[in-house]
């Protein structure tokens, strides 16, 4: 028995053992136990190696020649070598088209040439000789590869290549390979390979899933090519595989999460998944889950992703309107019903749709589909945390915002059936605003105190207090701005909503020893650090509104 004969028998034990580590090997073998077979498959499991074995392959790695440290010279040896066998078969088939035999050998020699310089991403320090030789530009041109195994081999390559942890440990390595990878539209022809890919194939399916690790390595080195990817062809593959028919697997989740990664980095991506109907994709696969719960944590993680895809697209206006026509609206609120996995980010998704001026239409639109019915339930008590999605707070963040969003932007009927809602049950809604308004106020005044202190021991050390912004910033994050939402809501009732209204906030107030001051100030605070740097004349009538409910308080 030789070296090789003995290691991939070691090899093959070690994978037996690790396997018990792979979930889904273990529900094959939990499915095995069920079926009655477990005794049997221990019977088949190998033993693993025996004590002689072992000594002869640690007898033969002894003996085995040291290989040389990868430096210039002998990496310029490897690729000049790759080339060489890269030209020969290519010769080959030119010459041989119908004659396989001909140039299969060439054809293994490009492989087994591809699997030595995984070496490489040993030493990223080196990537510029893959640029200066002009390696790159041929690895690229294997990915069109008649034979599909090839260009498999050189994704795999690739892949190591620019895993991020080795990019780190170079930056002008990273950068130059990196550069060139994007300056010869690597995406483009990635994209390219995966439409010829069958995932019916294992090894095939290894491939789609290291070309999408390809994309991520490079958008997460490069967050700014995202834009540029989406327009080579990626968008339009991701939308086609998450609505394909294929069974949930690891491939489906992976393209969700650069769905997500894309989005989230690039507002034209935003307009140009509405351009490709990815608004109706997205909502026909959150669709499933109205009524249904993700049947493991794998396929949990691929609905949250299609969640904050969704909420990245209404981030555009066209998008909102793409939302209101596909009966997004509808989609969400009967989530808010079924109280599945699916309601604490349909929560989330509703906070996007229906926030800011260019959310009147869905607010409108959410009233009379009943909304309010749904909304106010979650309003009087915050759903709990659920495995996935926002937090509590989060939680109550948003639902405090949709029930803002809506005194906004809700006229005539709607908006009267909005304020009719605080009278019910003996007001007891303006009694859970008020209940809101004193647990943030807590929140905002202890963040308050830590912000004092933490100036007072910056002046004793004599250093300048220079960014109130980032100070501001923490108290947002802390309560404030929900705290700005709930009394934001309490002056609009109180200035639009029967008296009786008024009369219980002041009412809880005095019982609780609250002070009207204290909001004025609040939302006075509030109108001054109001923003839409794209419309100067909507954010000064915004504050103007907000000032002329305060001086009505």
């Amino acid at each position: 028995m030789d070296v090789g004969e003995l290691l991939s028998k070691a090899l093959s034990h070690k994978a037996d053992k690790s396997s018990s580590k792979n979930p889904s090997i273990k529900r094959k073998s939990d499915a095995a136990y069920e079926n009655g077979d477990y005794d049997k498959r221990r019977r088949e499991e190998p033993k693993g190696i025996t004590d002689e074995e072992r000594e002869k392959i640690l007898e033969m790695l002894d003996n085995e020649p040291e290989t040389e440290a990868l430096d210039e010279t002998n990496l310029k040896k490897m690729l000049l070598n790759f080339e060489k066998r890269v030209y020969k078969n290519q010769e080959q088939r030119i010459k041989y088209p119908d004659l396989p035999e001909k140039f299969m050998d060439s054809e293994i020699e490009v492989n087994e040439i591809i699997q030595q310089m995984h070496v490489i991403a040993t030493a990223p320090d080196l990537y510029h000789i893959l640029v200066d030789l002009n390696t790159v530009q041929s690895l690229l041109q294997l990915l069109a590869h008649e034979n599909t195994d090839v260009s498999i081999a050189v994704v795999d390559l690739i892949q190591e290549l620019t895993d991020v942890d080795t990019l780190n440990e170079s930056e002008e390595g990273a950068t130059a390979v990196v550069d060139s990878l994007l300056e010869k539209q690597v995406v483009a022809i990635l994209v390219q390979n995966l439409e010829r890919l069958d995932e019916n194939n294992k090894e095939e399916a290894d491939g789609v899933h290291n070309t999408l690790s390809i994309i991520e390595n490079v958008t997460e080195f490069r967050p700014e090519c995202c834009t540029e990817a989406a327009q080579q062809g990626l968008m339009v593959w991701l939308l086609k595989r998450i609505k394909s028919k294929i069974p949930f697997d690891a491939n489906k989740l992976y393209a969700s999460e650069i769905l997500a990664i894309i989005l989230q980095n690039s507002d034209e991506n935003r307009l140009l998944i509405g351009e490709y109907d990815g608004i109706d994709v997205l909502l026909q696969q959150l669709a499933s889950y109205k009524r249904n719960d993700p049947s493991n944590k794998e396929e949990l993680e691929y609905m949250e992703n299609l969640f904050d895809s969704m909420c990245s697209c209404l981030m555009r206006t066209e998008n909102r309107a793409k939302f209101l026509r596909g009966e997004g609206l509808q989609l969400m609120n009967l989530m808010l019903r079924e109280k599945k996995l699916s309601r604490n980010s349909a929560i989330k998704v509703l906070n996007h749709a229906m926030s800011g001026p260019e959310g009147a239409d869905n607010s409108q639109k959410f009233v009379d589909i009943l909304g309010l019915r749904t909304i106010f339930p979650l309003f009087m008590k915050t759903p709990k945390q659920a495995k996935a999605g926002p937090s509590s707070e989060e939680l109550e963040e948003h639902i405090t915002s949709i029930v803002a969003s809506m005194m906004k932007n809700c006229q005539a009927t709607q908006r009267q059936r909005l304020v009719n809602k605080y009278t019910e049950n003996d007001h007891e809604k303006v009694e859970r605003l008020l209940e809101l308004h004193f647990k943030y106020l807590d929140k905002v005044r202890t963040v308050d105190d830590q912000i004092e202190r933490e100036k007072q021991r910056m002046k004793n050390r004599g250093e300048e207090i220079e960014d109130d912004d980032e100070f501001y910033i923490r108290r947002l994050e802390a309560g404030l701005f929900t705290l700005q939402l709930v009394d934001y809501i309490m002056l609009e009732i109180c200035a639009t909503g029967p008296s009786s209204v008024k009369q219980r906030v002041m009412q809880i107030l005095n019982m609780r020893g609250g002070s009207i001051k204290s909001i004025r100030s609040i939302m006075r605070e509030y109108a001054g650090n109001i923003g839409d740097a794209k419309d100067p004349e909507a954010k000064e009538q915004e504050q103007d509104r907000i000032l002329q409910l305060v001086d009505k308080f």
